[in-house]
C-alpha cells in the first residue's frame, strides 16, 4: 500500500548547503548525508583532474597512489548510484505519481549511465599509467576526467534542485532512515567505513561536521579519520598546487 505523502505540517529541518552545491530544498527529511557525498564527489573531481596535469609521468609511485585513490571515489560513487537506482528512485516513483516527477526519475537514471562508462575509462587509465608511464593515455585520461566532471556537476545540480525537491515533498524521516539501512549503508562492510568517514569529512567546514548523520561519537571518530586521510592525501596529491588542493 502507498503511503501518503508526508503533512505540510511536519517540522522542517535544517538543510545542509556547502560550497559548490546548487540547491537544499526545504522540507521535512534530513539529507545531510547526501550533501556530504556529493561534495565529497566534486572535490574529487577537482583533485584529480589537477593532478593529472601536474603529476610527472616518470614518478611511478605516485600515479599508483592515484590509481588506489580513484578506486575509492569510484567505487564510493557506483554505490551511491546504485542506492539511488535501486531504492530511491523507485520509491519517488511510488509516492510522486506524477508525469513530471517520472520524468525527473528517468533522467536521474539515464545520467548515471553516461557517467558509469567514464568511471571505468578513467580508472583503466591511472592503471596503465602506473605501470607505463604513457603520456597518450595520460592525455586521453585528461579528457575522461574533464567529460566525467562536466557530466557529474550536472548531475549532481539536477538532483539537487529537483529530486531532492521530490524527497522533501513525498518522503518521511522513517523513509530516509529506511533507505539508507536498506540501500546505501547496506553496501558497505565494517572495513569500509573508516576509510569513507574520513574521505567524507575531509576539508570540510566545521558546520558541516555538526550536521553529520550518526550522533558525537561518530563525529568525533570521523574526526580522527579524516586527519589521517588527509595526511595521505598530502601525498597522493603532492605535485598538485596548494590553491588546488584547497
Amino acid at each position: 500500500m502507498t503511503a501518503p505523502s508526508p503533512p505540510s505540517t511536519a517540522p522542517q529541518v535544517e538543510q545542509l548547503l556547502l560550497r559548490g552545491q546548487a540547491a537544499a530544498p526545504p522540507g521535512p527529511v534530513d539529507v545531510a548525508g547526501m550533501y556530504l557525498m556529493h561534495h565529497a564527489f566534486r572535490r574529487d573531481l577537482g583533485l584529480f583532474a589537477a593532478a593529472t596535469a601536474a603529476t610527472p609521468i616518470e614518478d611511478r609511485e605516485c600515479w599508483t597512489r592515484l590509481s588506489r585513490r580513484w578506486r575509492l571515489f569510484s567505487s564510493t560513487l557506483h554505490k551511491h548510484h546504485q542506492g539511488e537506482d535501486a531504492g530511491l528512485w523507485p520509491l519517488l516513483l511510488e509516492r510522486a505519481r506524477s508525469g513530471e516527477a517520472a520524468a525527473v526519475l528517468a533522467a536521474m537514471s539515464a545520467e548515471h549511465q553516461h557517467i558509469d562508462p567514464l568511471l571505468h575509462a578513467c580508472g583503466s587509465g591511472f592503471t596503465v599509467i602506473a605501470h607505463t608511464s604513457d603520456a597518450q593515455v595520460r592525455s586521453d585520461l585528461a579528457g575522461h576526467i574533464a567529460e566525467l566532471r562536466d557530466l557529474l556537476q550536472a548531475h549532481l545540480a539536477h538532483e539537487e534542485r529537483d529530486a531532492m525537491a521530490l524527497v522533501q515533498g513525498h518522503l518521511t524521516q522513517h523513509d530516509w532512515a529506511r533507505l539508507d539501512k536498506e540501500h546505501f549503508g547496506a553496501q558497505y562492510s565494517p572495513r569500509d567505513i573508516p576509510s569513507v568517514l574520513g574521505w567524507i569529512l575531509h576539508g570540510l567546514p566545521p558546520h558541516a561536521v555538526r550536521l553529520l548523520p550518526g550522533g558525537p561519537v561518530l563525529r568525533a571518530a570521523g574526526k580522527l579519520l579524516a586527519r589521517r586521510f588527509a595526511r595521505a592525501e598530502r601525498r597522493t596529491f603532492r605535485h598538485v598546487p596548494r590553491a588546488d588542493r584547497s
